[in-house]
Formats: structure tokens, sequence, C-alpha cells
């Protein structure tokens, strides 16, 4: 936490990625900037629309004013709420995905549990379901040919 305790440190949400390492981020302040990627970060982390970030202002750019510091995970955001130094501008917004990532895993499950309910029944006697094989279409089959005796029609 002594990242956080440092004051020049902000806490931002991730709106967008502009590629590049650039990311489009909301500030606890509500301000809209562009954030940069440190090298550090690069080909480690995979950040996505919807994570939060400490980052800390940069003088160089105009346009890239921040750089982030360190990635909240969701452990970390738990213990940053429950020690009150979550920025009140997040507080509905983590609330609320927390809430659509849990609808979202009982929906799938509740999906998933339908699907293997509706599957229909495989029967051990093969007699049958053999009626209903058809032949295999990548043999070419051979046409059968019976032949008669002579010998049984000339008794008769």
């Amino acid at each position: 936490k002594q990242w956080y305790q440092r004051r020049v440190a902000i806490t931002a949400g991730v709106l967008e990625s502009k590629g590049n390492n650039l990311f489009l981020i909301e500030e606890e302040t509500g301000h809209v900037t562009l954030c940069s990627m440190p090298p550090k970060f690069r080909k480690n982390v995979w950040i996505k629309r919807g994570d939060y970030l400490i980052v800390e202002s940069i003088k160089e750019g105009k346009k890239v004013t921040c750089e982030m510091v360190n990635i909240l995970y969701p452990p970390q955001i738990k213990d940053l709420k429950s020690d009150n130094v979550w920025p009140q501008h997040f507080h509905s917004e983590t609330e609320d995905v927390n809430k659509d990532v849990n609808k979202d895993v009982k929906d799938s499950n509740k999906d998933f549990t339908e699907y293997r309910n509706s599957k229909p029944a495989i029967s051990d006697s093969g007699s049958d379901s053999d009626d209903s094989l058809e032949g295999n279409v990548n043999q070419l089959s051979r046409p059968v040919v019976y032949l008669s005796s002579d010998s049984e029609s000339e008794d008769d």
C-alpha cells in the first residue's frame, strides 16, 4: 500500500485501449486523459476496459498526462475499500461490475445445466439403433449377383 500512500498517485479506471501502450482512463476526479504503459509492464500484463490503475502525472506530454505505476486487482480494491481510501467516484462502478460478473457466472451455469439435461439419453441396446444406421458411404458398394443353379430348374 506504500504506492497508494504517496499523494502524487491517482486512482484511475480504464475506459479503453488506444494502442501503442496507451489507454484512455478516467481519474478519480472524473477527468478523462491518456495514460502510457511503462516498459516494465509491456508484454507482462493485460489491461482491459474496467480495470483500475494507480497512475502518476508526467510533465513531458500534452496529450499523455500520466503513466501507470500499479495495476489494482480485486483483492487490492477490496482492501482499499475496507480502509476507506477507495475513491467515492468509483464505488458504484465496482459494485455494478461485481454484480454483473456474478450474474454472468450464474447464467452460464444455468445454461450449461439446461443443455446437459436436454441431451437425449443413449440406450445400450444395439438392436434399436442398428435399424436406423445407414451404410458406409465412404466405401463403394459392390452389386450382389445371385446365380441360380441349372440343376435345380431341371428337376422341376
